[in-house]
This record gives C-alpha cells, sequence and structure tokens, in this order.
C-alpha cells in the first residue's frame, strides 16, 4: 500500500514562519531521498505556485479557518487541519494518511515510523508535559476516528480543551478526544525536537530519524550556520 503523505502550506499573518513552494518540495526530496517504499506527497494550499509537478495540489479548504487559537498573539490555527480526520478523506487523500509538518528535517530512513500498523500513531509532545501529542505528525488509517472532525464545535471545543490543560489547536482537541492512551513515537523511536533533544549539541543523535523544528527556529533559517541541519535539509 503506497503511503499518502500530506502536508499543509498557508499564510499565517503574524505567525513567526513564512512557509514558501521550497519548503514543500524540500520536504518531498528528503522522502524520496531517504523513504524507500511507495508514496505520494499531496500539498494542502492556498498557493500552489513554484510546487514540484510530482507533488499533488489540492486547494486549502476553507473548514475550521476562521477559528482562532484560544492563546491568541501570534500563535498559529491550526484547526482545520482536523478535516483529515473526516470519512471523505480515504477517497480524497488514501486509506493511510500521513500528516506531517513542513519545518521537519528527514534525516534517516522514517520506515520504522510510517510503517507502523496501529490505527493511530501520533508525535509525543515534549515541550508541553500536559498535552500527549504534537501535531507536527500524525499516521492513521483514514476514518479510524471520525469522532475527532465530528464532534469538533468552533464556539465550544477551543475552549474545553485549553480547560483540560490541552495546549494549541488541532492537537489540543485531538489530545481530548483521544486521550493520552494512544501508540506514539518518542525519541526512543528517533522522533525528536531540535529544541529539547539537539540544539544545546548542535547536532543530530546518531538515532535520529525525524527532528521536529517546533519553536523559534526553523531548518530554513539555521541549515546556514549549522552543518547537520544543511547536510540533511536540501
Amino acid at each position: 500500500m503506497s503511503l499518502s503523505v500530506v502536508t499543509f502550506k498557508w499564510d499565517k499573518p503574524g505567525y513567526r514562519s513564512k512557509f514558501t513552494s521550497e519548503h514543500v518540495n524540500t520536504l518531498y526530496s528528503m522522502i524520496k531521498r531517504n523513504y524507500p517504499h511507495p508514496f505520494t506527497l499531496t500539498c494542502i494550499t492556498d498557493n500552489p505556485a513554484g510546487i514540484d509537478s510530482r507533488i499533488r495540489v489540492l486547494p486549502l479548504w476553507d473548514t475550521f479557518a476562521a477559528v482562532p487559537s484560544p492563546h491568541r498573539g501570534n500563535n498559529p490555527s491550526c484547526f482545520r487541519r482536523l478535516r483529515l480526520w473526516s470519512t471523505e478523506m480515504r477517497d480524497l487523500i488514501g486509506p493511510r494518511i500521513l500528516q506531517i509538518d513542513l519545518d521537519m528535517v528527514i534525516c534517516a530512513d522514517p520506515s520504522p515510523l510510517w510503517n507502523r500498523r496501529e490505527d493511530i500513531v501520533l508525535w509525543a509532545d515534549k515541550l508541553n508535559p500536559t498535552t500527549p501529542y504534537n501535531g507536527a505528525m500524525q499516521l492513521f488509517t483514514a476514518g479510524t476516528r471520525p469522532d475527532v472532525y465530528e464532534t469538533f464545535d468552533p464556539s465550544t471545543s477551543p475552549k474545553l480543551a485549553n480547560s483540560h490543560g490541552y495546549w494549541g489547536t488541532d492537537q489540543a482537541w485531538i489530545s481530548y478526544v483521544l486521550g493520552p492512551g494512544e501508540a506514539r513515537w518518542t525519541q526512543a523511536d528517533g522522533a525528536l525536537s531540535w529544541r529539547v533533544h539537539c540544539k544545546m549539541y548542535a547536532q543530530f543523535p546518531p538515532q535520529a530519524r525525524i527532528v521536529n523544528f517546533h519553536g523559534a527556529e526553523d531548518p530554513w533559517t539555521v541549515a546556514n550556520r549549522i552543518p547537520c541541519v544543511s547536510e540533511h535539509y536540501r
């Protein structure tokens, strides 16, 4: 079965990072170079200009686009990604979906992470101990838990998840609905955080497979001064 990899690119006014077609193309290059199995990469975007023709492009939907982050300020709102959990995604995207953010570095074969067979596998959040999952990477069988999408109420759900101590937008709601018991990727799997596991050493540890740049730095902003990033983020 071919893995359906999905990423999003849209303009987030006031957010620290600006995402471009070059970042989408680099993600494709990293997957192609490191993942030795069939896959398709789909970019869901409001601006497809410059995206490599080998990447499937779908128009960005407006579902939950106007729902703000409960944390306000410049914190991004990613509630529109919740639609990936709807039953329609089996036909639109594929039966097995991996959603991954653009600010990630793939530095070794991700097969041990991406070829897992659980219905759902989520990234363990190291920065927010009360929030079990980070939305940067999510693997699931399409339609396996449609309640993540179907029970979301734009007027009440963000505050409800936040009131239970969950940080973020879509990841907070996913954490609230699913609870802490789903399968997760951790440091032991080679799923690392740049801020937590790597930055202090300016190196990727030997077990690193995918490094998550959640925080103030992006791989494209540090690659020119940190060799381990420039080696793999290309």
